[in-house]
């Protein structure tokens, strides 16, 4: 039997380092947890004064959570797989003890009394909270921005979008203030930022990281996820909070420890779905040409790849009805008590989904039924599913929304949007992996689709797929080139 031996640290800036490679360095003692806070918390210092992505700070709750760890360590004990990894949360999923506003005036001073499971898991596996990372107000749209904190910008071009409603962990990764961080997904949340910030985000299956506390529990919308710089310190995370809890509606049994790192894949046997115009929806020409560069190196993995895709019909009426439904039932109080805490597009939904009738939920219900049953035989055919994620590059800062999509204006927020919540409507778990770069240096990523319930084949594939491109490694000098640039607010 050879030698286990520690790794050497390398002559390089622990902010970043893999959050597979800082946990070996933890773990043989190479480097303290109170050094790799005092890192993180030194990058955050110096760039997050020009990019906004972290909202609040948790430093004592931090220091206190690093010296455990450290305590621990000095007695020959290890908290577990993010034992000293610092984190950092969404500011939509609750923290006992420190602030969490939803992007609110409303909850501007909300503290509460409990963290989300997530972030229990997380903390329960060694984690160290940073802190909350900027979110849109509840989560609504695909560019981070609210009244409380201002614009999130992206690391790779400050003055451009970091994507939303996750864009506060996003840029925050991008930019090396932290190894790991959460998100939530419902049109896209985890995955257009992932994209736009060339990390990767990904949409487990519903039930994966069940989602409590929660006051639909059976809505399968709305879910928590992981987000990282590389697919294997992305499943590092989803093993520790991946799994089943009691409480949960929906809760899928399988233990999360099966998604530990490393991912190996046989991909020769693998049979791959190439959609990069999937149910006719536009996209961008720089995008497209990304895609198209990407679809060459698809041919090269190993797998059977063919052009084909599923039919989404239903996916769009299917998804925007429950959405409406959820908005009305999560916000339909505080429009009609305090609208003036809302937002146009909060507003605007909470509007919408108070017209919504039964009959058409009843509707939604059937198309999303259809939809399941034709997605499940369209994965007993192929593994994989390779399609656009996001069909526009990072759009300006000073915008909503992009303006144009293709040829055409972009009318509703929404609307750009749909490569995303077609697959959301489908309840599959996705995958969004840098893809490239624009001409104009902008980031571009693709969504990897896998079956019902097969989380582990999308993360095999999105890894095997980031080895052979090697984008994720290409580390921002945006910030750099922008540092006078003030925060928008």
């Amino acid at each position: 039997m050879s030698e286990v031996r520690a790794p050497r640290r390398q002559e390089t800036e622990l902010t970043d380092l893999s959050a597979v490679d800082l946990q070996a360095l933890l773990r043989y003692g190479e480097v303290s947890a109170t050094e790799v806070l005092d890192a993180h918390l030194a990058r955050m210092a110096e760039l997050n004064p020009m990019i906004n992505a972290v909202c609040s700070v948790s430093e004592d709750r931090a220091r206190a959570e690093a010296r455990r760890a450290d305590d621990r360590m000095a007695r020959g004990e290890y908290l577990g797989p993010l034992h000293g990894l610092p984190i950092l949360h969404k500011d939509l999923i609750e923290t006992a003890g420190v602030r969490t506003t939803f992007g609110s005036a409303a909850y501007r001073d909300h503290v509460p009394a409990q963290d989300a499971l997530i972030v229990r898991r997380a903390a329960d596996a060694g984690a160290v909270m940073l802190g909350k990372t900027n979110t849109p107000q509840f989560g609504t749209g695909g560019h981070t921005w609210n009244a409380l904190f201002g614009t999130t910008v992206n690391p790779y071009d400050t003055t451009r979008s970091a994507g939303g409603s996750s864009g506060g962990s996003a840029a925050a990764l991008a930019a090396g203030m932290a190894p790991l961080a959460t998100g939530t997904d419902m049109a896209g949340s985890l995955r257009i930022p992932a994209a736009f910030c060339n990390v990767v985000g990904m949409r487990p299956s519903p039930g994966r990281v069940p989602w409590l506390p929660s006051r639909m529990g059976w809505f399968p919308y709305v879910v928590p996820g992981p987000m990282a710089r590389t697919v294997n310190d992305l499943a590092l995370l989803l093993s520790v909070t991946a799994g089943p809890d009691a409480r949960a509606a929906i809760s899928i049994e399988e233990r999360g420890d099966r998604f530990a790192p490393p991912l190996n894949a046989a991909l020769s046997k693998l049979k791959v779905a190439w959609a990069p115009g999937i149910a006719g929806l536009p996209v961008d020409a720089d995008v497209h040409l990304v895609l198209e560069r990407l679809g060459g190196t698809l041919c090269g993995l190993g797998a059977e790849v063919v052009e084909a895709e599923p039919d989404l019909t239903g996916a769009d009426e299917a998804f925007l009805t429950w959405r409406s439904w959820y908005y009305a039932t999560s916000y339909g109080t505080l429009l009609r008590e305090r609208p003036e805490v809302l937002d146009e597009f909060t507003a605007a939904n909470t509007r919408a989904g108070l017209a919504v009738s039964g009959e058409d939920l009843g509707r939604a219900e059937v198309l999303r039924t259809a939809l399941h049953l034709r997605m499940a035989d369209f994965f007993a055919e192929y593994d994989i599913l390779v399609m656009p994620c996001v069909p526009v590059a990072p759009f300006g800062a000073d915008s909503r929304h992009p303006e144009t999509l293709g040829d055409a204006p972009v009318v509703s927020y929404l609307d750009w949007m749909r490569h995303l919540y077609y697959i959301t409507a489908t309840g599959l778990p996705a995958v969004s992996l840098p893809a490239g770069f624009t001409e104009r240096g902008l980031p571009v990523g693709v969504q990897i689709v896998a079956g019902p319930r097969r989380d582990l084949d999308a993360l095999r594939f999105a890894r095997a797929l980031e080895m052979a491109t090697g984008f994720g490694a290409v580390r921002p000098t945006g910030v750099a080139h922008n540092s006078a640039r003030k925060v928008l607010k």
